[in-house]
């Protein structure tokens, strides 16, 4: 089986990911309830007792939603950082000691066969991070919740094979939007989130290595859509000379409202 994931669910609404190889499987952020991510599991066949561990990204509700009750009801232990379990502590409720693991900011540790390596990136929480899963020789990178691509962010996502990158929003539909000034100047700046324009000009220095997939990811349901989003990015990548054919690189759809395919990542 080697190295696989699943987009379980992204969006504004909540969001989660399922990374699995021969010998591990975990599980990225808990943005739902309990019992929505057990029925999420269920569609890609994984039960919660075959979890490993979660990994934290940061505390905004949409990714600690159902973090607290289905930790504890599930006894599964929990990887984030220091200043992560200080902010997210009052909205999750206690978890057992046990089950409380500190994984500092760049950080690199291993569960069996899988190698995940923390990375600290620019959102406006406590200390957000992003997650590479490495196994069998293959890259997967996860890079959302983030407000820009800093080169220390680049150099850790290269040399990806499949990456979930953020696309947040469209610009032009944002500024149009019915959210106050004070939210979209966060959500522009460098501490909010990937534009559609923003993830093209990402990948201009991404797709040199041996980059096959990219699902665009944590689309606003305001102020995107996937068709807008993939035309965006093949557009900057066009106008920055990168043309590729469809059995080399592919732009693929992550959903607010159920879960990808399970995707084998190969070197």
């Amino acid at each position: 089986m080697g190295l696989r994931f699943s987009v379980l669910s992204s969006g504004s609404t909540g969001n989660a990911t399922v990374v699995s190889t021969d010998l591990a499987t975990v599980l990225i952020d808990v943005g739902f309830s309990g019992k929505k991510i057990e029925e999420l599991l269920r569609d890609r066949e994984i039960a919660a007792q075959d979890l490993d561990a979660i990994f934290v990204t940061h505390e905004h509700s949409d990714h600690i939603k159902g973090l607290g009750a289905f930790a504890r009801k599930h006894r599964l232990p929990v990887y984030a950082n220091e200043n992560t379990w200080g902010a997210m502590k009052q909205k999750i409720g206690e978890i057992p000691e046990e089950q409380r693991r500190i994984l500092p900011s760049d950080s690199v540790m291993e569960i069996a066969d899988l190698r995940i390596e923390s990375y600290a990136i620019s959102h406006d929480a406590a200390e957000p991070v992003g997650y590479c899963f490495l196994a069998d020789g293959a890259k997967l990178s996860l890079a959302t919740d983030l407000g820009y691509v800093s080169d220390k962010v680049m150099r850790q996502l290269q040399n990806s094979d499949v990456m979930v990158l953020e696309s947040n929003h469209d610009v032009n539909m944002l500024r149009m939007g019915r959210y106050p000034w004070n939210i979209k100047r966060r959500i522009l700046g460098d501490t909010g989130h990937l534009s559609n324009e923003a993830a093209g000009e990402a990948l201009c220095s991404l797709l040199t290595g041996s980059l096959r997939r990219v699902y665009l990811a944590h689309l606003s349901q305001e102020h995107n859509l996937m068709d807008l989003a993939k035309l965006t990015v093949n557009t900057v990548l066009e106008d920055n000379g990168y043309f590729y054919r469809k059995d080399e690189f592919a732009l693929c759809e992550t959903y607010h409202d159920r879960s990808t395919a399970w995707d084998i990542v190969k070197k």
